[in-house]
C-alpha cells in the first residue's frame, strides 16, 4: 500500500446535489447490523456542478481514504477540484470553525467542553454543524523489538506501558502474557503524537474504557501519559517506530502497513486477537450512534466498543468524521459538499480495505446518506 505523504491532494471531483435512490432511515441507536458494503455510486444520482474548488483539512488517519474519495469523485465528474490538507484533527476543527475550509476532518466529534459545537454553529450562520462518520479505521499498537515477531498485550498492560508504569520489555507483566517470547531487558520508548490528534483522543478513550484502573489520565487530543517521545503527525510516529529499537506507539493501521511495522495482538479477556479486516468488521458491527445525538449528527458511542471483551473482536477502532454545516453554506458550496460526500460514502468505499480501512456497513451507510441528503 502506498500512502502519499504530501500535504494536500487535488484532483478533479464533483460538486452537486444528490437524490438518494437507496432507502434512508432515521438516526436511531441500533447497531450497524453487518459489515457488508452498501450501494455504490451507480445507485445514487449525483448531479455535477456548484462550487468548483472545494477544500477540506484535518485528520491524517483518513489521508489514504481521502485519496480514494477524491479519485472516485474525479471519475464521477470532471472540471471540479477538491483539495484535502492532512494536518491533524485539531487543525481540521480549527480550520473548519474558522471558515477556512468547507469540510473539517476529525477522528473525534466536536467537543462541547471546548466550545467547538458553538464555534462551528457560528461559522455555519447560526446552524449546527454535523459530525458524519465516513471512515472506519483500526489503530495499531505497533512496536520495534528485534527477535519478537509475535506479541500480545492486554488493555491493562498497554495502559501501564503508556503511562510509564512498565518500563522494560522483560517486565513480568509482559512475560506472563507472552511466555514463549524472548523478551529483552531493553527499555521501552513510548512514541506518541505531539500534535493535537484525534487518534490520540481515541487511543486514550480506549485505555480509559478497557483498563479504567490502570489508565486514570483521561482522554483528549493531547497525549497525557507523561512518558516517551512526541512525533508530529502519523507519518512522524510511523518513521520513529520503524527505526527506534524498543519503541512502541499507537498509529493507524494504514501507516503500520505502509511501514511494515510489527503490530501487537490484543487480548481483552477472550484470547489474543490479531488486527485484521475480519476482527475489525466484527467490532464495527456493534457500533451505535450515541444516545441523545441530534438527528443527522452521527456521533459514535465508542465507550461500549472499547470496553468489549467479545471473542474475535479487535476493539481499538476509530471513526473519522467529516464535519459539515447542516445549513449555512451558499447554494453552490452546499451542492459541492453533498456531492463529494455522497460519492465518498458510496463509490469511495469500494477500495478502502486495501488501504487499511473497513468500508461503511450497509445500515450505517444508510444513516450517512440520509444525513448528507439533509444538508441545505
Amino acid at each position: 500500500m502506498n500512502i502519499k505523504r504530501h500535504g494536500a491532494a487535488t484532483v478533479g471531483i464533483v460538486a452537486a446535489g444528490a437524490l438518494l435512490l437507496a432507502a434512508c432511515g432515521s438516526n436511531n441507536n441500533t447497531g450497524s447490523g453487518g459489515s457488508s458494503s452498501g450501494p455504490s455510486g451507480s445507485q445514487v444520482n449525483v448531479a455535477c456542478g456548484g462550487k468548483q474548488n472545494l477544500t477540506g483539512e484535518g485528520s491524517t488517519a483518513q489521508k489514504a481514504a481521502m485519496d480514494e474519495f477524491i479519485a472516485a469523485y474525479g471519475q464521477k465528474c470532471s472540471g471540479q477540484q477538491f483539495a484535502y490538507n492532512a494536518t491533524g484533527s485539531g487543525a481540521g476543527v480549527k480550520q473548519f470553525t474558522g471558515a477556512k475550509v468547507d469540510i473539517g476532518g476529525s477522528d473525534s466529534p466536536l467537543d462541547p467542553t471546548k466550545g467547538e459545537p458553538a464555534a462551528a454553529a457560528k461559522r455555519c450562520g447560526g446552524n449546527p454543524a454535523w459530525d458524519i462518520p465516513m471512515v472506519f479505521g483500526p489503530v495499531a499498537v505497533s512496536y520495534k523489538l528485534s527477535g519478537v515477531t509475535d506479541l500480545t498485550l492486554t488493555p491493562d498492560v498497554t495502559a501501564k506501558i503508556f503511562s510509564g508504569a512498565i518500563k522494560t520489555w522483560n517486565d513480568p507483566a509482559i512475560k506472563k502474557i507472552n511466555p514463549s517470547a524472548n523478551l529483552p531487558s531493553t527499555p521501552i520508548t513510548v512514541i506518541y503524537r505531539s500534535d493535537q490528534s484525534g487518534t490520540t483522543d481515541n487511543f486514550q478513550k480506549y485505555l480509559g474504557a478497557a483498563a479504567p484502573s490502570s489508565w486514570t489520565k483521561g482522554a483528549g487530543k493531547t497525549f497525557a501519559g507523561g512518558v516517551g517521545e512526541g512525533k508530529e503527525k502519523s507519518a512522524g510516529v510511523a518513521d520513529a517506530l520503524s527505526t527506534a529499537e524498543g519503541s512502541i506507539g499507537y498509529i493507524e493501521w494504514s501507516y503500520a502497513q505502509s511501514k511494515k511495522l510489527s503490530v501487537a495482538k490484543i487480548d481483552s479477556g477472550a484470547g489474543p486477537v490479531a488486527l485484521s479486516t475480519d476482527s475489525v468488521s466484527k467490532a464495527i458491527d456493534s457500533v451505535q450512534v450515541k444516545a441523545g445525538s441530534a438527528p443527522n449528527d452521527l456521533v459514535l458511542d465508542t465507550k461500549a466498543l472499547y470496553a468489549s471483551k467479545a471473542a474475535g473482536v479487535y476493539p481499538l477502532v476509530l471513526g473519522t468524521y467529516e464535519i459539515v454545516c447542516s445549513k449555512g453554506y451558499d447554494a453552490d458550496t452546499a451542492k459541492a459538499v453533498k456531492a463529494f460526500l455522497t460519492v465518498a460514502a458510496t463509490d469511495g468505499q469500494q477500495n478502502l480495505t486495501q488501504d487499511g480501512y473497513v468500508p461503511l456497513p450497509t445500515s450505517f451507510q444508510t444513516k450517512v446518506l440520509a444525513a448528507i441528503n439533509a444538508i441545505s
